[in-house]
């Protein structure tokens, strides 16, 4: 029963954050919000609502290990499989802008996660730090995506927007994709923390593995289509994008809202984060993209990992 419930959960968050974005999206286009905006904000904030429900739930709960395992193992399965995979299906070009400011950004953030947990512990101060850190990289996208003389479609997003949909609708549209995202955060929860209990397995490990797969699911799929479309630059961009909201403003909320213990294994796991990051700039620092053979790596270095974590 409790994997039922948690695949119910998983489509709440899921239909949940498309509905969300899909409001959303078309409030701002009729405010005259820049497609760009649109995309780099509510879209990016949209794929990664999933991880906030999850590990804003589990953190009220009290169940911190799954609060920081989610963050991370959705972090690890960006990384390694939603841009393993969509390398090995398309070779993505990887934009200058990107390797100058977006990644080193990343690596920045995930450097001051492990910073911060060094002492098995992330209080409402440190949290505090990660969201004024989000706010200054909300900031400065919005100015940088403003000066931007791209006109790139919402549509090239993945999200559709009805322009005759009255506002009541669109407003309506947010509210329940909200609704269906704190429904489904809290599903997820309560039926994994059940798992989890029932098979003797670890809150950190069911985050990690179950609930880090399934909140994943939209990047995932944003990613798949994107190359779908020839639009290969969205899968790094919507990665890279995602990893930073996950720790700064999933991981800033969850800490302020209630203070994290950090287990010696989840700092295991944010030292591998940080690593797999590194290992992700080098190889789109290379040759300026990422290309099949490191595809195949990053997705066996996953299997390995995981392996690992199940086996420990």
């Amino acid at each position: 029963m409790s994997f039922l419930i948690l695949i119910i959960g998983f489509f709440f968050l899921i239909k949940g954050a498309d509905v969300f974005v899909e409001g959303a999206a078309s409030i701002a286009r009729r405010f005259n919000v820049p497609a760009m905006v649109i995309g780099l904000t509510i879209v990016a904030m949209g794929t990664s609502a999933p991880e906030a429900a999850v590990s804003i739930t589990s953190s009220l709960a009290g169940q911190n290990d799954m609060s920081v395992a989610n963050v991370v193992g959705s972090n690890f399965f960006n990384i390694l499989m939603v841009l393993g995979v969509s390398s090995i299906i398309a070779t993505l070009p990887v934009q200058q802008g990107t390797i100058k400011k977006d990644a080193p950004f990343l690596l920045f953030v995930s450097g001051l996660l492990l910073l911060f947990g060094l002492d098995l512990k992330i209080g409402r101060i440190e949290g505090l730090i990660l969201l004024a850190v989000f706010a200054y990289f909300l900031i400065d996208t919005i100015r940088t995506a403003k000066k931007s003389s791209s006109e790139e479609s919402a549509t090239t997003m993945d999200v559709e927007i009805d322009e005759n949909a009255s506002i009541f609708k669109t407003i309506l549209l947010s509210v329940l994709g909200v609704v269906g995202i704190v429904i489904g955060g809290d599903m997820v929860v309560n039926s994994a923390t059940e798992i989890a209990t029932d098979f003797g397995m670890s809150a950190n490990l069911v985050g990690l593995t179950i609930v880090a797969v399934g909140t994943s699911l939209p990047e995932f799929v944003t990613s798949i289509v994107a190359i779908k479309k020839g639009e290969t630059e969205i899968a790094i961009g919507n990665v890279i994008g995602s990893n930073i909201f996950n720790i700064l403003l999933v991981l800033g909320l969850a800490t302020t809202i209630s203070p994290i213990a950090i287990s010696f294994l989840a700092l295991t796991d944010i030292i591998f984060m940080v690593s797999i990051t590194v290992l992700l700039f080098l190889f789109m620092k290379k040759n300026n993209s990422l290309v099949k053979s490191q595809g195949i790596i990053l997705v066996a270095i996953y299997i390995a990992y995981m392996v690992y974590t199940i086996m420990r």
